[in-house]
């Protein structure tokens, strides 16, 4: 009897442990950001007891990824995707994906969230409806040596804030025996698209006149212009002088400027925790620097980063699932706690709002530099945010150029314009 008993005791615990309704999530989060992610989820997970996320580290989403999804088919493809902003266009023309207003109204569960302009501009329809929910986000900002600025007897209050300022300090830098003046990581998001921003020139346009590619058919890529020869010349000259030293595509620079051979760094916002925890040095963070004689200068920084995508082909009780998850990641406490860890911006006023009020900013300043460029210009006078189809493969493109400018001389209005050429035939077949 007693083990009858305890054979229907464990049966019954086994079907309430299995009875709660399970997600999959695949995310390509590593490091710091992927054991932060995986403590929320189990705090998800704890704080009740009808839904369960799994959640999978599977490697950034690229094609790769893509294929596998299709591979396995709706139903055993996980419920939830994390997808970086250049892929958002690619996403929207698979239809792999539920768009995420629809999944929310369907299980009853509206966002109250209010996104800031930059991310939400990204990440919705035409109608303002979100596709899915904003994540991580991240933009430029200037990281500046505080103690090289002291050894090359500048002012470490005040840093260049324009780019005309920028060669008397480099110059005193290098003169005072920093190898390394000036170096940037990223450097087609960051010195092509977002200085683009920036200036509030555009990228790309479609015709019609919708900026930015968002909403129209034929994107044309524009970004050889006036703005960029000057500003690719400008750096292939302090490159020459020995300012501005070339790193590499991704983030190889951030450990140059960890390091402290390079003395200012322009990259990513979330570096900011991770080059605190490697720099042995006083360094700080400051505003992109921007070039005053352009009238519409500075505008508004671009938003990089991810949203998580539901995926098509789940049930109504899994996408209720989804819907209760993705709710519980946009509240307040939870998105300023997730700014607060990991160095990525808020995504909500009322996280922004909520962090400032826990006087964090007053701790760190830096952080709230990269908020304020997100929203330096009123979003009715900025530029719409890039999304174009193939957007991965025009930054390989002018990744390739600009290093015929660093490393063989090519001339920077030749490569622009070589890069625009290039990147327009591969967005004729990614946008057909």
């Amino acid at each position: 009897m007693r083990k009858a008993l305890l054979a229907v005791l464990l049966l019954c615990v086994g079907g309430l442990a299995h009875g709660r309704q399970e997600i999959r999530l695949w995310h390509g989060m590593s490091g710091a950001l992927g054991v932060e992610l995986d403590r929320l989820v189990e705090r998800y997970n704890a704080s009740q007891k009808r839904y369960q996320v799994l959640s999978y580290f599977q490697g950034p989403y690229d094609e790769a990824m893509a294929r596998e999804i299709r591979r396995r088919g709706a139903r055993r493809a996980p419920h939830v995707v994390q997808v970086p902003d250049a892929a958002t266009a690619d996403m929207l023309r698979s239809r792999a994906a539920q768009p995420l207003w629809q999944v929310m109204k369907q299980a009853r569960r509206p966002l109250h969230a209010k996104y800031l302009p930059a991310v939400s501009a990204h990440f919705a329809d035409a109608e303002g409806r979100l596709l899915g929910l904003p994540f991580t986000g991240t933009t430029p900002v200037l990281y500046y040596n505080r103690d090289a600025f002291r050894n090359a007897q500048l002012d470490p209050a005040k840093v260049p804030k324009t780019w005309s300022e920028m060669p008397d300090a480099l110059a005193a830098l290098v003169e005072s025996g920093q190898s390394c003046g000036l170096t940037t990581a990223w450097q087609s998001w960051v010195l092509v698209e977002n200085m683009s921003a920036w200036h509030n020139q555009r990228f790309a346009t479609a015709p019609g006149g919708a900026s930015n590619a968002k909403g129209g058919a034929g994107p044309r890529l524009t970004f050889n212009n006036r703005l960029m020869v000057r500003w690719i010349s400008t750096l292939a000259s302090w490159q020459k002088a020995g300012y501005f030293t070339y790193a590499g595509r991704a983030d190889e620079a951030e450990a140059r400027f960890a390091s402290g051979e390079c003395a200012m760094l322009t990259s990513t916002s979330a570096a900011y925790a991770e080059l605190r925890t490697r720099a042995g040095f006083d360094f700080a963070v400051a505003q992109l620097p921007y070039y005053d004689d352009f009238d519409d200068a500075p505008g508004n920084s671009l938003i990089g980063g991810a949203a998580l995508w539901a995926l098509g082909g789940k049930s109504a009780a899994e996408y209720r699932a989804v819907a209760d998850f993705l709710a519980w990641l946009a509240r307040p406490a939870v998105q300023a706690e997730w700014h607060q860890r990991t160095g990525n911006v808020p995504l909500t006023t009322a996280a922004y709002d909520l962090t400032r009020k826990q006087g964090f900013y007053e701790r760190h300043p830096g952080h709230e530099i990269a908020v304020r460029q997100l929203l330096s210009r009123p979003a009715a006078e900025a530029l719409p945010r890039i999304r174009l189809g193939g957007l991965a493969g025009i930054r390989g493109i002018i990744d390739e150029e600009l290093e015929a400018v660093w490393t063989d001389g090519k001339a920077p209005l030749d490569a622009l314009n070589a890069a625009v050429r290039r990147g327009n035939l591969l967005l004729d077949k990614a946008n057909p």
